[in-house]
């Protein structure tokens, strides 16, 4: 059956064709012969209580020189939709906020949003593993900096991370002894200002930090472990990991387990989990990436089990 489907999401124009994978999912949508329009989050408002966007046809090509074209831009109404794709890149702001509200809107007329925009609002991807204790590493997330000198005496080598970045900006390992200390906890705390998380320094970051893909609660079963450049404490693709496919580990799978329920109870039909050896280190549910490195590898159509799932939950 033919569905209307409309992605919010950054600039189609800015995205790395090789990795990108909002473009995965919309090629997917494309070859089931659904309909695809465009909207960028600027062109998202509400009037008279309706969600409403300044949007427009796409077609999706399979071409590194030309992989869009548009259409013609016309005021539409999001309850014209049958699915709306919110697959909008991080900061996590008051704009991002704002946007979910909008969001919600549609989805009151009973449109379906992929991810639900209440659990995108409300689910921080770093904060999630504190549901979890007995899965992530020891963990403190504060905005004082003695706390955080404490935190370090005790381990003596930690990461310290913004709580809304993404791709791995801003993230700090910090040892003890380090005379830079003083100057990264202000920096990273703002003076004192702003929350920040510290985790205990995980040494199997090494070996890569593995991003496992979930479609309604479920992994997909393989993972893609970003390992660092030499010299490196990140693994993020953006910031020059290498990606390597693994199959999942039982101890992956126990993970998927327990975390799988927590996501389908929030309506969150595709999330990334982020782990580094046995430890789970963060839960993505704004845009999770990875989809088109394990792909290529495995031979896959995530893309294509994601539309799946949607087509069954609007059944």
């Amino acid at each position: 059956m033919s569905r209307k489907l409309a992605v919010v999401m950054d600039p189609i124009e800015s995205i790395n064709y090789k990795k990108d994978s909002t473009l995965a999912m919309l090629w997917a949508a494309q070859d089931k012969g659904w309909s695809i329009s465009y909207i960028t989050k600027d062109n998202l408002y509400s009037h008279k209580g309706q969600a409403k966007a300044y949007c427009c046809p796409l077609t999706v090509h399979r071409d590194p020189d030309h992989w869009f074209d548009k259409g013609e831009y016309n005021d539409t109404s999001l309850n014209e939709f049958d699915i709306v794709l919110m697959r909008l890149d991080p900061p996590y702001n008051m704009e991002y906020i704002y946007i979910t509200h909008i969001l919600e809107l549609a989805q009151k007329q009973g449109v379906l949003l992929a991810n639900n925009p209440k659990s995108l609002r409300l689910i921080s991807e770093k904060l999630s593993t504190a549901h979890f204790p007995e899965l992530a590493p020891e963990s403190l997330v504060t905005q004082s900096q003695e706390r955080l000198r404490d935190f370090l005496a005790l381990h003596n080598d930690i990461i310290v991370k913004p709580l809304d970045g993404m791709g791995g900006s801003g993230i700090f390992r910090v040892q003890s002894g380090d005379k830079n200390t003083g100057v990264i906890l202000e920096t990273i705390t703002q003076l004192n200002q702003r929350k920040v998380m510290a985790q205990k320094y995980i040494p199997e970051i090494k070996q890569g930090d593995k991003r496992i893909l979930m479609i309604n609660g479920k992994p997909v079963p393989y993972a893609l472990a970003r390992i660092p450049d030499a010299g490196e404490n990140r693994g993020n693709l953006a910031a020059g990991g290498t990606g390597k496919g693994l199959a999942l580990s039982d101890n992956d799978k126990k993970i998927c387990s327990i975390v799988g329920p927590w996501l389908r109870k929030r309506d969150v039909g595709f999330a990334g989990l982020d782990v580094i050896g046995n430890y789970l280190t963060e839960i993505n549910v704004t845009s999770p990436t990875c989809i088109r490195e394990l792909n290529q590898q495995f031979d896959l159509d995530i893309g294509g089990q994601y539309m799946d799932f949607l087509a069954e939950s609007l059944a």
